[in-house]
């Protein structure tokens, strides 16, 4: 019998409680699809084309000057994906990326200020609103940060160090909630 290999999330089995009172939730998301397209495309005109190939319910964020990843809940159809390359041809290229990255929420009402203790970024929302991304550094991990919501935040990572990001943003939570306790930190 042959041995095929089959699909494991890496942050399965992962759980974040949160801190008693600390108004934070860390949440492995789905391993859906993510796509990374490059090319002289606009955003607009992108977003068309994702919903004429079967990714309306995707988003866009930027990732660099004339990047882009679409990311999702739902997983890659071959097809979609397909239909989507034809669409762009001439325009840009679109790779995927689904099993190559992993996103993670991070949201609550500290979770702006758990993210500053890891980040350079301002992500006030008066300069990061929702829907900005930006590509960082996350202690010394590359990460795409997008703001989501008011007070909920995505990171996509690479496959490879999503475990390691995880335990960093855990210990980032927990060492501020000691602070907290002791006095220092406020913000949780």
């Amino acid at each position: 019998m042959r041995y095929l290999p089959q699909h494991k999330p890496v942050l399965a089995g992962m759980a974040y409680n949160g801190i008693s009172g600390a108004g934070l939730r860390l949440e492995a998301l789905p391993e859906g699809h993510i796509l990374h397209v490059l090319g002289s495309i606009e955003p607009s005109a992108l977003a068309a084309e994702l919903v004429k190939a079967g990714f309306a319910k995707s988003s866009i964020r930027k990732a660099g000057f004339r990047q882009w990843f679409v990311a999702g809940d739902e997983p890659l159809v071959q097809a979609s994906l397909d239909a989507l390359a034809a669409a762009l041809a001439g325009k840009a290229f679109v790779m995927d990326q689904s099993h190559g990255r992993v996103r993670i929420g991070v949201s609550g009402r500290s979770s702006r200020a758990l993210l500053s203790r890891g980040t350079a970024v301002d992500l006030d929302p008066s300069v990061f609103p929702e829907g900005h991304s930006a590509m960082t550094m996350v202690g010394h991990l590359s990460v795409q940060i997008v703001r989501t919501g008011d007070d909920s935040f995505e990171l996509t990572v690479l496959r490879s160090f999503a475990e390691s990001l995880w335990g960093d943003l855990a210990h980032m939570a927990a060492s501020a909630e000691k602070d907290s306790v002791r006095g220092g930190f406020r913000s949780f």
